[in-house]
C-alpha cells in the first residue's frame, strides 16, 4: 500500500497523455513521420533491436565507459574534496584554480583529451571523470567545511587527534553532502559518455544513436534514445535505493537531535 500512495498519479497520467499526443500526433500528419515516428513504431524498433540482440554490444559499451569514469571520479573527487574541505591551507592553494576550471563546459574538454589520449575507452572515461568530479567535490568541500564547530570542539574535548575527528566526525557528518553530490553526478556520467560516443565514435549507446540517425532509421534512432533514458532512470533508482540503505544511520541520528 505504501508503494502505491507513493506514485504520483497526475504525474503519471501526463506523462502518458504526452505520448498519447505524439502517438495521435504523429498518425494523423504522416509527412513529419520521417522526423516524428509514432511511439507505437519506436517501442516496436527497440523491442526488434533488443530480440536481436543488436544493442547489447552498444549497451555493454556504454556501461563500462559510464561505471569506469563515474566510479573513478568519486573515488578522486571524494578524497580530494575531504582534503581541501578540512585542511585550510590546501584550500587556499587551490581555490582560483577550481574556480577557474569548474565553469568551463565538460564538453570542451573532449578536444584536449583526443588529442592527449587518442580515441580509444581511456578518451571516454577520462572525459567523464573530469565532467563528474566538479559537482562531488564540490560539494564534500561545502560537507566538510560546514560541520557544526561544536561538534570539533566536543572530539578535541574528548581528546581526539586530528585524523580521527576527521575520521569519526568530519566525514560522517558531510556524508549528505557527498551523497548529493554523487547523485548530482549520475546522469553527467551517462551525458558525457554518449557524448563522447557520438564524437569519436568506437560503439556505445551514443554511436548508435548517431549512426542510425545517418542511415535514416528514425525508429532505430529514437529507440536508441529510449533506451539511454532508461538506463539513466534504472541507475537513478538504484543509487535512491543504496542511498536508503546506506544513509538510514544519519536520518536516525538527525531525528534525535545529534546531527
Amino acid at each position: 500500500m505504501r508503494s502505491l500512495k507513493r506514485v504520483n498519479l497526475s504525474g503519471l497520467a501526463t506523462f502518458v497523455a504526452l505520448f498519447l499526443l505524439w502517438e495521435a500526433s504523429a498518425r494523423s500528419m504522416p509527412l513529419i513521420q520521417v522526423y516524428f515516428p509514432p511511439i507505437s513504431q519506436i517501442i516496436l524498433s527497440l523491442f526488434k533491436l533488443i530480440l536481436s540482440r543488436e544493442l547489447e554490444a552498444h549497451l555493454l559499451a556504454s556501461l563500462g565507459r559510464f561505471l569506469s569514469g563515474y566510479l573513478l571520479a568519486a573515488a578522486i573527487a571524494v578524497t580530494c574534496g575531504i582534503v581541501l574541505g578540512y585542511f585550510r591551507l590546501a584550500y587556499n592553494l587551490f581555490e582560483a584554480s577550481i574556480e577557474f576550471l569548474r565553469p568551463m563546459p565538460s564538453v570542451a574538454i573532449i578536444p584536449v583529451a583526443i588529442l592527449f589520449l587518442g580515441i580509444g575507452d581511456s578518451m571516454m572515461v577520462a572525459v567523464t571523470v573530469y565532467a563528474c568530479a566538479w559537482p562531488i567535490l564540490l560539494n564534500t568541500i561545502d560537507g566538510v567545511r560546514n560541520i557544526e564547530r561544536t561538534l570539533i570542539d566536543t572530539g578535541r574535548t574528548f581528546g581526539l587527534g586530528r585524523w580521527k575527528i576527521l575520521k569519526q566526525i568530519a566525514l560522517p557528518a558531510a556524508s549528505p553532502y557527498i551523497v548529493t553530490g554523487l547523485r548530482i553526478s549520475l546522469p553527467i556520467a551517462l551525458i558525457l559518455v554518449t557524448t563522447s560516443e557520438m564524437v569519436v565514435g568506437g560503439g556505445g549507446l551514443g554511436f548508435f544513436i548517431l549512426d542510425e540517425e545517418r542511415s535514416l532509421k528514425t525508429g532505430n534512432m529514437y529507440a536508441g534514445i529510449v533506451l539511454v533514458t532508461i538506463l539513466g532512470y534504472i541507475l537513478n533508482r538504484l543509487f535512491l535505493l543504496l542511498e536508503t540503505r546506506v544513509m538510514v544511520w544519519h536520518r536516525g541520528m538527525t531525528a534525535r537531535g545529534i546531527i
